[in-house]
């Protein structure tokens, strides 16, 4: 019986920065592998490489060598136009600070990534008022970002990532600036999406509450993996 492969699989990858003319080594040989179903964290201290690892898997970096393969395709190869629509196919973000389009409304941001997809209006539509509203934004869909809290916008954003029914979701320090009230809530939404839908989430986080939520949790130091620690299955 054929092993399917993994959602995720990095292969001796590195990246080294040199823009400044002094070479910088933010990964050094990373070999990795996630499944379908993770509810994962990559910690680690400032510089270790946590956000360059995120950008790598994402397509937003292009690594100095090594392969990032998703769903079986080595994204490092892909053209530029190619791995534009491979990542609106297969990839939600969340950034830590929002980055939601200012004049639009909640519904509207959340509608904006299915536009591009080409979904009918109907359709998008329909699916963004039923995400934000299992976000706990049903009231609030033509508030702008303005009108949100940061806890909501923060929501809004996961809501965005999903839209798109995308293989994965890449969470970069997703509660660094929320309070805790806000930050448990918007993990609540997280986790109940990974159980509910096994939705896949990596994070990069500082935030004891992202891993104390976490099943498995990957340590890097100076770009390398330090550990890797499985703490509970993924939902089947």
């Amino acid at each position: 019986m054929e092993i399917p492969a993994p959602l995720i699989e990095l292969q001796g990858i590195e990246k080294t920065y040199d823009g400044t003319g002094v070479p910088v080594r933010a990964l050094g040989g990373v070999d990795l592998r996630i499944e379908r179903g993770e509810f994962t964290a990559v910690v680690g201290p400032s510089g270790s490489g946590k956000t360059t690892l995120l950008n790598v898997i994402g397509g937003l970096d292009e690594p100095s060598a090594g392969a990032v393969m998703i769903d079986g395709v080595d994204i490092a190869t892909l053209k530029p136009d190619d791995l534009i629509e491979f990542r609106l196919r297969h990839i939600g973000f969340v950034f830590q600070a929002y980055n939601l389009i200012p004049v639009l409304s909640a519904k509207e941001n959340v509608e904006f990534i299915m536009l591009l997809q080409g979904v009918p209006k109907a359709a998008r539509t329909a699916r963004a008022r039923e995400i934000l509203a299992g976000v706990g934004l049903g009231e609030r869909l033509d508030s702008t970002p303005a009108r949100l809290s940061g806890g909501q916008q923060q929501r809004v954003a996961v809501a965005r990532a999903i839209a798109s029914r995308p293989s994965f979701v890449l969470a970069d320090e997703p509660t660094a600036n929320l309070d805790t009230a806000s930050a448990e809530g918007l993990l609540d939404v997280m986790a109940g999406l990974n159980r509910d839908s096994a939705m896949t989430f990596v994070f990069s986080t500082h935030d004891p509450r992202v891993m104390n939520r976490a099943r498995r949790i990957i340590t890097l130091e100076d770009g390398r993996v330090k550990s890797d620690q499985q703490r509970r299955p993924p939902p089947v």
